[in-house]
C-alpha cells in the first residue's frame, strides 16, 4: 500500500477546456441565484 501512495503522478499542464464546457459554465453561473433566508442559503437556477 505504501508504494501506491508514494508514486509521483505525471501532471499534464497542457489542459485546455472545450468551448462548449466554458459556455455551459458561464451560462450556468449567469442563471444561478443565491437567496439568503435567516441562516440558510438557497441556490436557485433560473432557466
Amino acid at each position: 500500500m505504501a508504494k501506491i501512495y508514494s508514486k509521483k503522478t505525471v501532471v499534464n499542464k497542457d489542459l485546455k477546456a472545450k468551448e462548449e464546457v466554458i459556455s455551459f459554465l458561464l451560462n450556468y453561473s449567469k442563471a444561478l441565484t443565491i437567496v439568503k433566508v435567516e441562516s440558510r442559503n438557497f441556490e436557485i437556477v433560473v432557466n
